[in-house]
């Protein structure tokens, strides 16, 4: 499966994509969510996207709504991966259409969780 993650820090990307590599999954990175779009256009075979809230250019929020207004892109499965912490913006942005959310900073074991709870394991 190959996975996008979009992070305007570099380490984070790295990091989490060691966590991703070491399931046998292949990864694409972005820095903000205009170039996540780009990134999407050039690997169609995306399966899953891992988008930060907070970045420059396009935020998280803003890349999960253009996302899901495409049709093409119906089926890919977002996690919004951030420190917003509050219950409301939980709620935006899986009103936007995360399928789900996950709080920074996690651990290898906490984002696998969340991979097994969309059944990414089993496509």
């Amino acid at each position: 499966m190959r996975v996008l993650i979009i992070d305007d820090s570099r380490s984070v990307r790295l990091i989490v994509g060691g966590y991703l590599r070491d399931e046998g999954m292949q990864t694409v990175e972005a820095a903000d969510g205009q170039a996540g779009l780009e990134q999407l256009r050039h690997n169609p075979d995306v399966r899953l996207v891992l988008v930060d809230w907070n970045m420059p250019v396009m935020d998280g929020l803003s890349f999960i709504k253009a996302v899901r207004a495409e049709p093409a892109y119906r089926s890919l499965k977002i996690i919004m991966a951030t420190s917003e912490s509050e219950q409301s913006q939980v709620i935006r942005a899986l009103d936007a259409g995360a399928n789900e959310y996950l709080m920074k900073p996690f651990t290898k074991d906490v984002l696998i969780a969340k991979l097994h709870l969309l059944d990414v394991f089993e496509e």
